[in-house]
């Protein structure tokens, strides 16, 4: 009698054991959610408006084929009104407290420099497609880049420039981390190469009269400026330097739609580096992409765009192969340490990407040069 009982009572502890450990197994979400904070107003309400439409058409993509094996995604979208770091702030906090994402795909420097903290102290994964100030590297073990950085592109405009045999360099800078980031790369390499600095302004974000500081290079006299300068201000940079009478090379690090509409017909002969997604019957996904944007937006699609829509399936990915190795898996760390763990990614580029060490993905950067308005690709640059 005693030893039934005990076998009783050892079966009983099983049965509630295995019940206890069932109900506390990790579980699938009924939906993967995860927020992009954007500059969805304010002056540079373009980026906006391009990223978050490729982000929605990758996420409408994936459900369509049957959600992250069989869980749909969503992607809610906040504003940081064009860079302004501490609406930055207020969107993580309301992604994170109101929605409960474990990654937000992220824009601009000063934003989210300000949410990297929060991104380290929370556990959320970081994916960057368009801030470019050096001062991201380092700032979170958390974040990832499929953009170039700022400073990547003045090295590369600089190494243009050397080329091209070109003298003594003024320039003209965007007031913020990524205007600072591109100086203290491409100043000390001119440098180096011989040659003077003879003139560094900068220009607000949002600036609408830049005459002073145009006067002041003018007035430095030298042998090309390089525009360290994003949308729109590069647009407003090239017309004034040449309205003023400034005929040196213009050597810049973007050239958007909108710089071409505020440029005009004085972007003609501008040069610059970027990043540089172009659709290739190469490459079927690349294409399908284009087409498919073009399709839905009446646009074509540019290296933003490839970017985000690149990044909403760089999550996709990072979730299965976290999924894969079972236990609590959805949780931003535990996407971070699968994105280290194997760092090689499917390009919408055309083949694939590594994140580097830094968690800056190494890709090819391109020199364009402005040709009765359109940028005509010139050559690849392997940075130095």
């Amino acid at each position: 009698m005693r030893k039934l009982i005990a076998a009783a009572i050892a079966a009983t502890a099983v049965a509630f054991g295995g019940s206890a450990a069932a109900q506390n197994a990790p579980k699938d979400p009924d939906k993967y959610r995860a927020g992009a904070i954007l500059a969805m107003s304010g002056k540079a309400d373009w980026y906006g408006k391009v990223m978050s439409r490729a982000i929605q058409l990758a996420v409408d993509e994936i459900n369509e084929a049957g959600g992250i094996e069989g869980i749909p995604l969503e992607v809610i979208i906040e504003d940081h009104k064009s860079g302004i770091a501490k609406e930055g702030v207020s969107a993580m906090n309301r992604l994170i407290n109101i929605y409960d994402v474990k990654a937000v795909l992220t824009s601009f420097s000063p934003p989210t420099l300000a949410i990297a903290p929060i991104a380290d102290e929370k556990g959320i994964l970081l994916l960057n497609g368009g801030g470019t100030s050096a001062a991201l590297v380092g700032a979170t073990n958390m974040m990832f880049h499929n953009r170039s950085l700022a400073s990547d592109l003045g090295l590369a405009a600089v190494q243009r420039a050397k080329k091209e045999g070109l003298g003594d360099m003024a320039q003209l800078v965007w007031k913020n981390d990524a205007g600072d980031s591109v100086v203290a790369a491409a100043a000390p390499y001119w440098e180096k190469e011989g040659h003077k600095v003879v003139a560094t302004e900068f220009v607000e974000l949002g600036a609408s009269n830049i005459d002073t500081q145009v006067a002041k290079i003018r007035a430095s006299r030298p042998d090309w400026v390089g525009l360290w300068l994003f949308s729109p201000e590069s647009g407003l940079g090239i017309r004034k330097l040449r309205e003023f009478g400034v005929d040196v090379p213009l050597i810049g690090i973007e050239y958007t739609g909108d710089v071409k509409e505020i440029a005009g017909k004085y972007a003609e002969g501008y040069e610059y580096a970027s990043d540089y997604f172009i659709p290739s019957d190469d490459y079927p996904w690349s294409k399908r992409f284009a087409d498919a944007y073009e399709a839905r937006f009446g646009e074509k699609a540019e290296f933003y765009a490839a970017n985000y829509y690149e990044n909403v399936y760089v999550l996709a990915e990072a979730i299965r192969r976290a999924r894969a190795k079972g236990g609590d898996y959805w949780d931003g760390r535990k996407l971070a340490e699968a994105i280290r763990e194997n760092p090689t990614f499917d390009s919408v580029y055309g083949g694939s990407m590594t994140y580097q060490d830094n968690g800056v993905a190494k890709k090819r950067v391109a020199i364009f040069k402005v040709e009765n308005g359109e940028g005509k690709f010139v050559e690849y640059v392997t940075l130095n």
